[in-house]
């Protein structure tokens, strides 16, 4: 088989693909990483591109970060979607542990909206665990949903200790999502918290869902059962690496790509899913462990 190139196939594909948050919000399962982009000059108006292209073929979800080139990612966003109406976009930023107090977190997210050129994040997050008590950041996070800055909100890089630690918190299981490090190769949160998550209705937000650059990646698209699958079925081992992660329910995935070529190639993952008996192959090439272990964070 073959997978389309047709643009309008292509946007539908994607569109279909989404989830219901737990406040009844619909959240697009497939969208657009942009960590360290914004941070060269000289590819601006590429990413850009990338970014755009990403849009038009129905990857509406944008996620970045105030940490991303310290508020560079956001400028280079605000830039791409000029003109590109609102309504089409779900737009997710996070939030400095450090920024995540009452006296900083308001600040923080009016400093993002304005570079991003927006009134209101469809998504916040608290970007990892910092030294400010949760208790003040949900208390936070629920006046700026009041306050009509954010739609939601949610937590990142959140094991599974703390996610059960917020859920004490008062108002703490309004958290929609937890953004988490995911692909073929990092498979530990399938041991307790992707399960608890599944417990609680809080899908998982994948970040890297291909890996970042490294032996690791290298490997795991020259393995055998990856580049056979590929084959099988007209892919890529990039779109068969994608392809596992949006096999997970509830799972979201964010490639970073700043190439309209590699945009494409990402969008085109949701055309197909895998198999069981992909699924069972490449569990075997790269197995979840059946132990607890720390979380991935690059």
């Amino acid at each position: 088989m073959s997978l389309s190139n047709d643009l309008k196939t292509i946007k539908e594909a994607c569109q279909r693909l989404n989830v219901t948050l737990s406040n009844g919000m619909k959240m697009p399962r497939l969208g657009q990483g942009t960590w360290y982009m914004g941070d060269s000059a000289s590819d601006r108006e590429e990413e850009i591109q990338a970014i755009r292209t990403g849009i038009d073929l129905g990857m509406n979800l944008i996620d970045t970060a105030e940490m991303y080139g310290e508020g560079r990612s956001e400028s280079l966003i605000g830039e791409a979607i000029k003109g590109i109406s609102r309504e089409e976009l779900f737009m997710v930023s996070k939030v400095y542990p450090h920024n995540a107090s009452r006296s900083r977190i308001f600040n923080s997210c009016k400093n993002t909206l304005q570079r991003l050129g927006v009134d209101c994040l469809d998504l916040y997050l608290l970007h990892w665990r910092g030294s400010v008590p949760l208790e003040e950041t949900v208390e936070c996070m629920e006046e700026l949903v009041q306050e009509g800055l954010i739609k939601s909100w949610g937590v990142s890089n959140f094991d599974t200790d703390d996610m059960k630690e917020l859920w004490e918190v008062p108002k703490g299981n309004h958290c929609v999502v937890n953004q988490v490090l995911y692909h073929l190769g990092s498979r530990g949160i399938e041991y307790d918290l992707l399960p608890w998550m599944k417990a609680h209705n809080v899908p998982l937000m994948a970040y890297c869902p291909i890996a970042q650059g490294g032996n690791l990646r290298k490997e795991m698209l020259k393995n055998q059962a990856v580049m056979d699958i590929a084959k099988k079925y007209d892919m890529t081992p990039v779109q068969v690496l994608l392809s596992f992660v949006l096999h997970q329910e509830n799972a979201i995935a964010i490639p970073k790509a700043g190439k309209k070529e590699h945009v494409k190639e990402n969008a085109q993952t949701a055309l197909i899913q895998l198999g069981k008996s992909e699924l069972d192959r490449l569990s075997r090439a790269f197995p979840a462990p059946d132990y607890k272990t720390m979380l991935d964070v690059r």
